[in-house]
């Protein structure tokens, strides 16, 4: 066991102290941040107003469940699959609502249902997994080359764009194309991806957030400045997205202009990650005032651990390993609350630049962040794999 690898045994015997009881106090909930109190909500509380996209449809929901299954397959104590199950069983009426449902569904059901079934061969999770990567795949333009994000949103024709996300959730196509040894999911995973390579990664290894193409020719119109500082910058949350979501890419395809993408994206963030390895919510945004999102933080960390694995450049190997482990430190050291005071650890996310709330929690933090520990210990289950 090397050194990275004794510190983040370490960090989890912490981790897993707290899931302990948080997991205990939520087995019924689909948490997504903390209130005032640090109080996990409830996405799932059916007494509020939603819309359509949120409430059971929003789009972390399968991150809890995500949690417990990286606990579980390292405790194999079953109150964590009894957890697990009842955070898939809570999301099976997201089919029969369907409307609020959108690309994003590979976040919601491969660290859940996917997991569930790779884990203890559950069929019923297949069920759900298999269902959802169709709902995905339908989502494909055939002109375009890519995966339509969202849905209809008021007084905006979205039926032209991607986003940065999708390379992530690509994934649940993958394990689609695995289990029914049909390549009709894995056609349309590497076609979205290398529109997404050659559409939104800059010449400088900088990704865009979001891009429009013509819903009917395919043509690339524009691109739009999203959750980031401004039109062109880097939104370093969708960085991470980009490198670990190719890098992901590149395992379940052997592709190798995707490895050469994940790459690009790495050597810019290198670039730009400050020495003391806080990442700001935007690598572009100006010194004051300073947002920080340790949720990009804990991305970009997964991500380059991962690709650590795959480079076949040895000094890149160890730079992105040194610097994923040197932000995950970061968080540990000073982001990281395993107190009693609040029901998440991951503190000072940001979901967007311009969003009114900032030093927040996200459950998708925390899920991120226990996966980074768990790549230190050389963990052999690999949820986007």
């Amino acid at each position: 066991m090397n050194s990275y690898s004794r510190w983040a045994s370490e960090e989890l015997d912490k981790v897993k102290k707290k899931i302990e009881w948080v997991s205990e106090n939520n087995k019924y909930k689909l948490p997504y941040t903390t209130d005032e109190n640090g109080i996990y909500d409830n996405k799932a509380d059916k007494n509020k107003e939603f819309r359509i996209d949120d409430g059971l449809n929003w789009w972390t929901n399968g991150f809890w469940a995500g949690i417990l299954w990286l606990i579980y397959n390292d405790t194999k104590d079953k109150k964590y699959l009894d957890y697990a199950r009842i955070q898939e069983e809570m999301l099976d009426p997201c089919f029969d609502i369907y409307y609020g449902l959108h690309h994003d569904v590979g976040f919601m059901f491969m660290p859940s249902a996917a997991a569930d079934y790779r884990l203890t061969g559950n069929i019923e999770s297949r069920k759900r997994a298999l269902h959802a990567a169709s709902l995905l795949a339908g989502r494909f333009n055939e002109a375009g080359g890519y995966i339509r994000a969202w849905n209809d949103l008021e007084g905006c024709d979205t039926r032209g764009w991607a986003i940065i996300d999708s390379i992530f959730n690509i994934s649940l196509l993958f394990f689609a194309s695995r289990e029914t040894n049909d390549p009709r999911f894995a056609h349309i995973a590497t076609a979205h991806a290398s529109t997404i390579a050659s559409a939104f990664i800059r010449q400088d290894g900088s990704s865009c957030h979001i891009v429009e193409f013509d819903p009917f020719s395919g043509e690339r119109l524009r691109s739009h400045a999203g959750q980031g500082y401004k039109h062109g910058s880097a939104w370093t949350r969708g960085q991470g997205w980009a490198l670990y979501g190719f890098t992901n890419a590149y395992v379940n395809s052997k592709i190798e202009k995707y490895l050469d993408t994940a790459e690009k994206v790495a050597d810019y963030c290198l670039l730009k990650i400050a020495d003391d390895a806080v990442i700001p919510a935007d690598f572009d945004q100006p010194k004051e005032p300073f947002y920080e999102d340790s949720c990009g933080a804990c991305v970009i960390a997964g991500g380059l651990i991962e690709l650590s694995a795959c480079t076949k450049n040895r000094d890149k190997s160890i730079a992105y390993l040194d610097t994923g482990y040197r932000i995950i430190r970061k968080i540990a050291d000073s982001r990281a609350d395993y107190s009693s005071a609040c029901e998440a650890i991951v503190k000072n996310c940001s979901a967007a630049y311009y969003c009114q709330k900032h030093n927040e929690s996200m459950v998708y933090a925390d899920y991120f962040y226990i996966e980074a520990l768990y790549k230190l210990v050389n963990n052999d289950f690999k949820t986007w794999q």
